[in-house]
């Protein structure tokens, strides 16, 4: 056996260069974790990885919304103690439930261009302004790709019930934050805005409700978005 200076085997040193080579080039393969990387997708119900099984049962992790309501004490708060005395019913938390639904029916009707689930959820000043935004992109031949993967948090950020001839309106603002797939496709298949990739996003929605009388329409949404905004 051939032997370097300090009594070292070549065939040791070789193999040593390979084995080197040979983690340099894994490493240029496959990556190296940021920390901002999303946790690997689970396999899809009915899909089986290749290879032998392992007893593995890890069940898929849905994020828990995080609701918060205003202190009680501010001017939000107190409001809401004042819808509750004039509609029994109204609960915060279960109107923020079905605020996050509504969130997530509205955004995929806006991409999918449904008018008809829109003009169902939406005041008509808030329809007319979604259904000049869908026009403009039917004419301009583009398509809207949304898809949210999680609501991470739905807070109450203001209210206000005003009376109106008799009938109350009660606005509750909503801050939404939301991990969501949202981008734009021009007419020639190329990103017009947004990214195809899951990015955080906040927006600030507005919901109205009419309290008393005849002024809710049929087939409405107890609570009709009025106002959509980023954050």
């Amino acid at each position: 056996m051939q032997t370097l200076a300090g009594n070292v085997p070549v065939d040791l040193v070789l193999l040593g260069l390979v084995a080197a080579f040979l983690v340099l080039r894994l490493r240029s393969i496959l990556g190296k974790r940021t920390g901002l990387e999303r946790p690997a997708v689970p396999p899809a119900a009915g899909m089986r990885p290749s290879g032998p099984i392992i007893e593995a049962r890890a069940e898929p992790i849905t994020p828990t919304v995080d609701r918060r309501l205003p202190d009680p004490t501010s001017a939000a708060g107190i409001t809401l103690g004042r819808l509750r005395e004039r509609e029994r019913g109204f609960e915060p938390l279960a109107f923020l439930a079905q605020a996050e639904a509504s969130f997530r029916r509205i955004v995929q009707a806006f991409a999918e261009g449904d008018r008809s689930v829109l003009k169902a959820g939406l005041t008509a000043d808030a329809y007319a302004a979604f259904e000049q935004a869908i026009a403009a992109r039917e004419t301009a031949g583009e398509t809207q790709r949304s898809e949210i993967k999680a609501i991470t948090q739905a807070q109450i950020t203001d209210a206000s019930l005003v009376e109106e001839n008799a009938v109350w309106r009660a606005a509750l603002e909503v801050r939404f934050v939301s991990d969501q797939i949202s981008v734009l496709i021009g007419r020639d298949g190329l990103p017009v805005s947004g990214a195809d990739a899951v990015t955080e996003l906040a927006d600030i929605w507005t919901f109205e409700r009419w309290i008393g009388g005849p002024r809710q329409e049929a087939g409405a949404a107890p609570w009709r978005l009025a106002v959509a905004r980023s954050a």
